[in-house]
């Protein structure tokens, strides 16, 4: 009655408010399976910005959220967040209440019920404070995910009960790898048609190859999954309460107690797979606690090489505190996981010393660029060191020194000001201009000892499309965009076609442009209008092709000429998409060191600008072997000519063309699974497998994207409505014979190769 009353006014208390413990201890079960209450209400107290700093390192969790779309993660993040006291009431993701969940503020995310951009949030749980940043799903704005995982130490990964490892799954699991993130896993919607839990692990070990066990069972299936069964605390854990937030405990039902028994072995076994300790006891026969299981768990977790895999529903409320609980007992603080820098000086790695002390010179890596009301939001992670309001610092990429005008901790699009945050901390500067990557360090520190963190991993863009602003009156507020997302999303570029007189957009897909044409629309009030999607080609070597060059550039006009002669070869890189490879083999000074690389800066201009379509060169290794200069005539200028037409006339002569390769997945009924597998062949895509489960059809398959334009509309048509699909870039591939030969037709009609024609004299 006491707690009812609570509860009536919307106040909800630790139960050490209202019941001493050794009361509890002392009162009799109620029946065979019903244990006392043990934790009645667990939503914590209020969060205080000022304790941040005073929190021990030890005591700190920087996590991320990451999952395929529509798996819930946002849903997810909004519980965590009400539970710890950061919210004081839970929203509806696509903002159907009018208010909207926490972590998604812009009203297109609301609107489109998706994660578009990253939000950080901090909050405390059970005496650890928390810093956790919510990531898109979708793949076109994968960005995100790659630039939060690179700052974070630990991460939740949220699978759908009823889809299981989907695209993105992989995407997001590679993304952790790259960064070495531990993560642990949440089996979300178990209350959704087709969910299974057995299964979804099963797809973790057989698709993602991970060593995976569950520390829970599920009690029910669909809409009658009620609770959960902690198989180490052998108990039934219910969730209870307007919100979930009453967790009650009881007896393990008769009918799971040998899944229990045989789900705890099947946990040992796992972890002694990879954990010598336990291994050890578990081969000698000895008794195993509990103990034993989480101290196993916790060193193979931080190791990559154990995750824990919990389950629930967050949109009915069930399985959020557990899952907090496996945070602060399982992932890393930031003590456990080590961090470097590079000396500017020689490129050296530094280990940085994560102590909370202001002795340690600072080091910082802003991560993320967003504009507000007030200005430049820089989002930092802070490696080494104090960052502390007017601080002086510097920027090690633009040499920059200034002061740090304000320092803010971030709840999704609401700022708490700080003073001062220390190594650990995520915080926010406002009004610091910079670029996402750039490091921060102490602004008296010694320019022998200038420090800069690895950057951050950008795919390129796959698609662009011209955009064009329909009023004159707009076109300052036009570029003010265009400036301003260039500089917060990295995979979003920008330029001018002179040809044509257009502006080109290119982005990671439809959505994603499509999305900054609306905040365009929105944010700034342009008219603007759109034109059709055009892929992004590739040039490169053919297969086993090496080609050998001699090229001379000689001019005479009267006075000092130009003179440059260089020989080569130029061969195919296994890598299509890599980066040029040029390798200077130049013997007995042959051509000048400074010479040499006006040669290779004569190659990548020739690379921008393409020899066979126009398109980017990628793929190819230069090796510059020997050459010929001239006591008077030689210069960089002639150098830089002479490694231009490498390419544009030797390099062509096997050049073939790539185009965009897709993953895609596509879901619908199993009625029109014959329908989906037509479309996707006519479109010359490749079938790699076929699920069907529970009436529903998932089909795995790539396809070029220049194909795939318009495949949303023809899936709805094909499937009333009921399918849907993700793409995901794989790699380049050589675009057909017929298809290169338009390419080519089509560039030599273009005026910038009637212009690279006519600057060929002097070859």
């Amino acid at each position: 009655n006491e707690y009812k009353s609570y509860l009536s006014v919307g106040r909800r208390y630790t139960l050490s408010l209202l019941v001493p413990d050794f009361m509890l201890r002392c009162l009799p079960r109620l029946n065979k399976r019903s244990h006392v209450l043990r934790s009645l209400a667990t939503k914590q107290d209020a969060f205080s910005a000022e304790d941040i700093s005073k929190t021990p390192l030890t005591d700190i969790r920087n996590i991320g959220v990451s999952a395929h779309i529509d798996s819930g993660k946002t849903t997810v993040t909004e519980r965590i967040l009400y539970y710890s006291g950061r919210i004081d009431a839970i929203h509806d993701v696509k903002g159907k209440d009018g208010v909207g969940a926490k972590m998604d503020s812009m009203e297109l995310e609301r609107q489109r019920g998706i994660t578009i951009k990253s939000a950080a949030t901090c909050m405390q749980w059970k005496g650890k404070t928390i810093n956790l940043i919510d990531t898109p799903g979708h793949i076109d704005f994968t960005v995100e995910v790659e630039r939060s995982l690179r700052v974070l130490d630990g991460a939740i990964l949220v699978l759908c009960g009823s889809g299981g490892v989907q695209t993105q799954t992989y995407t997001v699991y590679r993304q952790m790898q790259r960064y070495g993130v531990p993560f642990i896993s949440f089996i979300n919607k178990l209350d959704r048609m087709g969910a299974d839990a057995y299964r979804v692990l099963g797809e973790m070990r057989d698709k993602l190859k991970l060593n995976a066990a569950l520390l829970q069972l599920p009690i029910g299936v669909e809409k009658e999954f009620s609770s959960v069964v902690d198989i180490l605390g052998e108990r039934v854990v219910s969730f209870n309460g307007d919100n979930g937030e009453v967790l009650t405990y009881g007896d393990v039902p008769t009918s799971l107690e040998g899944d229990l028994i045989s789900r705890r072995t099947e946990l040992i076994e796992c972890l002694s797979n990879v954990d010598d300790e336990l291994g050890e006891r578990f081969l000698m026969e000895e008794d195993i606690s509990n103990s034993d299981i989480e101290s196993a768990m916790e060193r193979a977790v931080k190791s990559q090489l154990f995750t824990p895999v919990l389950m629930g529903s967050a949109l009915k409320n069930k399985g959020i505190q557990p899952l907090l609980d496996c945070v602060n007992k399982y992932l890393p603080n930031p003590s456990e996981v080590k961090n470097y820098a590079l000396k500017v000086a020689d490129e050296s790695k530094v280990l940085m010393d994560p102590e909370r002390t202001a002795t340690n010179p600072l080091v910082a890596l802003a991560f993320k660029l967003e504009q507000n009301h007030f200005g430049q939001l820089t989002y930092m992670r802070l490696y080494q060191g104090r960052l502390k309001r007017g601080l002086p610092l510097l920027n090690t990429r633009t040499g920059e020194k200034l002061r740090v005008p304000r320092l803010v901790l971030m709840n999704s699009n609401e700022t708490q000001d700080v003073q001062e945050a220390y190594a650990g901390d995520i915080v926010a500067m406002i009004g610091v201009d910079c670029a996402s990557g750039d490091t921060f360090i102490a602004g008296d520190m010694d320019e022998t000892d200038k420090l800069s963190m690895e950057s951050i991993y950008v795919p390129e863009p796959v698609i662009s499309l011209m955009i064009k602003n329909v009023k004159s009156k707009d076109n300052n507020n036009f570029a003010k965009a265009l400036n301003r997302f260039q500089k917060e999303d990295p995979t979003f570029r920008c330029e001018y076609n002179a040809e044509h007189r257009e502006m080109i957009i290119s982005g990671m897909g439809e959505l994603h442009l499509d999305v900054y044409a609306e905040r365009i629309r929105r944010e700034y009030g342009c008219t603007i209008e759109l034109g059709e999607p055009t892929v992004n080609y590739r040039e490169t070597l053919d297969e086993n092709a090496a080609v050998n060059f001699s090229v001379t550039y000689k001019r005479q006009s009267g006075g000092r000429g130009q003179f440059g002669h260089i020989e080569g070869t130029i061969t195919a890189l296994e890598n299509r998409s890599a980066d040029l490879e040029f390798v200077n083999s130049v013997t007995a000074g042959a051509i000048p060191p400074n010479f040499v690389k006006s040669v290779e800066k004569g190659v990548r201009t020739a690379m921008k600008e393409g020899a066979l379509t126009g398109n980017p060169v990628s793929g190819i290794r230069f090796e510059l072997k020997t050459g010929k200069t001239h006591t008077v005539d030689s210069s960089d200028w002639a150098f830089s000519w002479a490694g231009y037409f490498a390419i544009m006339e030797h390099f062509v002569k096997r050049a073939i063309a790539l185009e965009p390769w897709m993953t895609l997945e596509v879901s619908c009924p199993d009625e029109f699974s014959g329908g989906v597998l037509t479309s996707i062949t006519e479109r010359r895509g490749i079938t790699s497998s076929l699920d069907v489960k529970e009436g529903f059809c998932t089909v795995f398959a790539t396809a070029p994207l220049k194909e795939m334009f318009g495949y949303s509309t023809k899936l709805r048509t094909l499937t009333q409505g009921k399918g849907e699909f993700t793409m995901e870039f794989k790699e380049y591939l050589p675009v057909e014979s017929k298809d290169q030969e338009v390419l080519i037709q089509e560039y030599k009609k273009s005026d910038v190769y009637q212009n690279q024609q006519k600057s060929e004299f002097g070859v």
